[in-house]
């Protein structure tokens, strides 16, 4: 809480707590399941997604 308040200051801080949920769950091993390791299929993701979005 003290890290919290020095970096954030007050009002940032009771902000930051009020959306902040904890959940269950283990990041390392899901992330392995949702994430591609495959750099170029990364980029070529991305690049549809952007000609995708309007301007």
């Amino acid at each position: 809480m003290a890290a919290l308040l020095t970096a954030l200051g007050p009002d940032d801080t009771i902000r930051f707590l009020r959306i902040y949920e904890t959940r269950s769950g283990d990041w390392t091993k899901d992330r392995e399941k949702i994430l591609e390791d495959d750099p170029d299929k990364i980029i070529k993701s991305i690049m549809a997604r952007r000609k995708n979005v309007p301007p």
